[in-house]
């Protein structure tokens, strides 16, 4: 039964007047093209967005980080002993993946004609190079896996041109405390992150020489940095690490600790969902309005199918039918044409950005296969519910009788 109503499906399709039923068709299979290939792009680039954003974050520090309980919110942070029982504890936790002990002094670093402020953070052999590792432009990563401590510094590209200061250069740091200290690095590498939170602060650097600047003990630091496995479980993690560190320190997610930077990658969600609804509303309409237009150049044809004896519940699966290939092909052509416009921007980057603005140099893509299987399904299924409206006006209101008058 259902094979005659294909038939009857495809035939009535490619029938009639083609100087005004197959554009019609033909627009409504672009419209649902365009409409598809929209929302293939905008899920990809805002995937790929927030991706690239939190990897940034994450890889110049961490996912969760400790430090001691405190109103003081400079980077001259109060320090702690390292050696804390709940990490044992927190070791066993499957999402954790690393644990990286860090603390961080304000300086000023000074050249021959350039005075710069600067956050000293002192790193040990727990740093995860293998994160950072991509924000590297230049040099090499400093060794702090050594006895012997290190006067090798990583500082970014931006402030390494602004202190006009090259690979191998001696780099002059003074301390403000009592006494004043001063101390001489030297520049092994650069990094660049693209953003102004970073790139204009931190200069990487021995632990060690945190830890004698502020005359504490080896084993005292000024935080904790905690690295997990899925950033999805960030908020269930951070809540698992509070709960267990005590009531002296404290653990912050870095959503916590850069709140207007999420908050805005946040925004892409929305942005998102506004979107998908107004394409969804072009198909809806630009559907119906098809279908309606094919029903009216038919409805002689409804009036001869319902006279043979065919019952209006099967003139209405011939309808869907129709519909069901006029949707099937305009996803078909969306899916391939949005899919390749983003396999070709994540491989040729065609489209540039300005990093200092968008943090980025290119537009990043993200292929969330799960999604965009659900939003298809989400748009077949949609797109099906509606054409049970043309289809209901074929049961209720042509009849055969003025269906064969019909002209």
């Amino acid at each position: 039964m259902a094979r005659i109503e294909y038939q009857l499906s495809r035939r009535l399709l490619h029938a009639g007047d083609s100087a005004s039923t197959r554009p019609i068709v033909r627009l409504s299979v672009i419209g649902i093209s365009i409409c598809l290939i929209i929302v293939i792009l905008a899920l990809s680039i805002t995937s790929g967005y927030r991706q690239a954003i939190e990897k940034k974050v994450i890889d110049m520090g961490s996912h969760i980080r400790i430090s001691n309980y405190d109103l003081n919110y400079s980077y001259d942070p109060r320090p702690f002993d390292k050696n804390q029982p709940f990490l044992e504890e927190l070791k066993q936790n499957p999402d954790i993946t690393n644990f990286q002990y860090f603390s961080t002094k304000v300086a000023v670093i000074k050249t021959a004609d350039q005075v710069e402020g600067v956050v000293l953070k002192g790193i040990d052999s727990t740093f995860s190079w293998q994160h950072f590792r991509e924000s590297m432009v230049a040099g090499t990563p400093i060794d702090v896996s050594s006895d012997t401590v290190t006067n090798g510094v990583v500082m970014s590209a931006a402030m390494a041109r602004k202190l006009q200061l090259q690979i191998g250069d001696k780099v002059y740091a003074y301390f403000v405390q009592d006494p004043p200290m001063q101390r001489r690095f030297r520049l092994d590498g650069l990094y660049e992150t693209g953003m102004p939170e970073y790139d204009g602060k931190f200069v990487l650097a021995d632990l060690r020489h945190v830890q004698k600047l502020n005359g504490w003990d080896s084993n005292y630091v000024g935080g904790i940095e905690i690295l997990i496995r899925d950033y999805d479980k960030i908020d269930e993690v951070g809540a698992f690490v509070n709960d267990r560190i005590g009531y002296k320190l404290k653990a912050e997610t870095i959503r916590e600790l850069y709140p207007a930077i999420f908050q805005w990658t946040d925004l892409f969600n929305t942005n998102v969902v506004v979107l998908l609804c107004i394409t969804i509303f072009i198909c809806i309409v630009t559907l119906i309005s098809t279908f309606f237009i094919i029903i009216l150049e038919q409805t002689s044809t409804i009036g001869i199918l319902k006279a043979m004896g065919m019952t209006t519940q099967r003139v209405q699966n011939v309808f869907l039918f129709i519909g069901l290939r006029v949707i099937v092909k305009g996803m078909l052509i969306g899916n391939a044409v949005g899919v390749g416009l983003c396999l070709l921007q994540n491989y040729l980057h065609i489209i540039k950005l300005d990093p200092s603005s968008y943090y980025v140099p290119y537009v990043p893509i993200h292929f969330n296969i799960p999604v965009i299987l659900l939003v298809n399904l989400g748009i077949l299924l949609i797109c099906m519910l509606v054409l049970l409206i043309p289809a209901n006006f074929v049961s209720k209101k042509v009849t055969t009788i003025s269906a064969i008058k019909f002209e």
